[in-house]
C-alpha cells in the first residue's frame, strides 16, 4: 500500500479527534460494522504474535441486564458508605497522587461536573453521573475485555495498542468510544453474568456508538502537553 498525504491525514485526524464520549445517541450499530472494527484493531502489535485480548461485545437485552446488576450492587455500595469499593484485581491507578498528575486528575473531574453543573459536594449527582459508567452512557454497543491470568505485563502493553486501535478505528467510521477502567471494580458481577472462566481476568470496558452532540458533556476536550514537555532528544 502506498502512503499518500490524504491517507496520512486522515489518520492523523482519527486519532486527533478521538476523545472519552459520555453521552450517545440510541442510533444503532450495525454487527458488521463491530466485526470490522475488531478485525483492523486485531493488526495490534504483540509479542511473539500473542493476541492477549479477548472482547466480549453486549447489545440489546445483555447489555441492559449487565447494566441493571452493576447499577445494583453501585447503589448498594453507596448506601453502605463503602471505601475503595471499585477497587478491581489490578490496580489501574497509584495508590499514591503526586503532581503532576492529581492536578490533571482534578482538572478533568471538575471540569466535566462544571460542563454538567455538578456543584463540590453535590455527592448525590455524582454518584448519579459515575452510575452512568454502567450503562456505557447510553451507547448502543458495550465492550467488555478480558485477559488470561497466566499473562504478564508486556500482553498488558499490547493490549493497550488494541483498544487504542478500536478507537481510531472507530473514529475513521464516524463513530465514537469511552474507554472505561469503571468496570474493574464489579469484576466479581461481570464474571458472573458473562460467565468468564477463572481463567480470565477484566481489563476494562468500552461504549461504542454515535456521539449526541447536544449533550454538554460532550463539549469536554481534554488537554495535552506539548512534545517539548514529554521528549527528550539526543542527538
Amino acid at each position: 500500500m502506498t502512503i499518500t498525504p490524504q491517507s496520512t491525514a486522515a489518520v492523523d485526524e482519527a486519532i486527533r479527534s478521538r476523545r472519552a464520549v459520555r453521552a450517545f445517541l440510541p442510533k444503532p450499530v450495525p454487527r458488521e460494522t463491530v466485526e470490522d472494527i475488531l478485525r483492523v484493531a486485531s493488526r495490534a502489535p504483540s509479542g511473539v504474535n500473542t493476541q492477549p485480548w479477548k472482547v466480549t461485545v453486549l447489545t440489546g437485552r445483555a447489555k441492559e441486564e449487565l447494566s441493571r446488576r452493576i447499577l445494583a450492587e453501585h447503589d448498594a455500595r453507596s448506601g453502605m458508605g463503602s471505601v475503595g469499593a471499585d477497587v478491581g484485581e489490578y490496580d489501574y491507578y497509584p495508590t499514591e497522587w503526586v503532581s503532576p498528575y492529581l492536578e490533571r486528575r482534578r482538572k478533568i473531574g471538575w471540569d466535566l461536573y462544571s460542563l454538567l453543573g455538578i456543584g463540590k459536594g453535590d455527592k448525590a449527582r455524582m454518584h448519579a453521573q459515575h452510575g452512568r459508567n454502567y450503562i456505557f452512557f447510553g451507547a448502543p454497543v458495550g465492550l467488555i475485555f478480558t485477559i488470561d491470568r497466566i499473562l504478564r505485563q508486556g500482553s498488558w502493553l499490547d493490549y493497550g495498542m488494541f483498544l487504542e486501535n478500536i478507537m481510531v478505528a472507530a473514529r475513521a467510521r464516524g463513530l465514537d468510544t469511552c474507554p472505561q477502567a469503571a468496570f474493574i471494580g464489579f469484576y466479581e458481577v461481570i464474571a458472573q453474568h458473562l460467565e468468564l472462566p477463572a481463567s480470565e481476568m477484566v481489563v476494562c470496558g468500552m461504549s461504542l456508538g454515535w456521539a449526541d452532540p447536544s449533550a454538554p458533556e460532550n463539549r469536554l476536550v481534554t488537554e495535552r502537553e506539548p512534545v517539548s514537555a514529554f521528549a527528550r532528544f539526543h542527538e
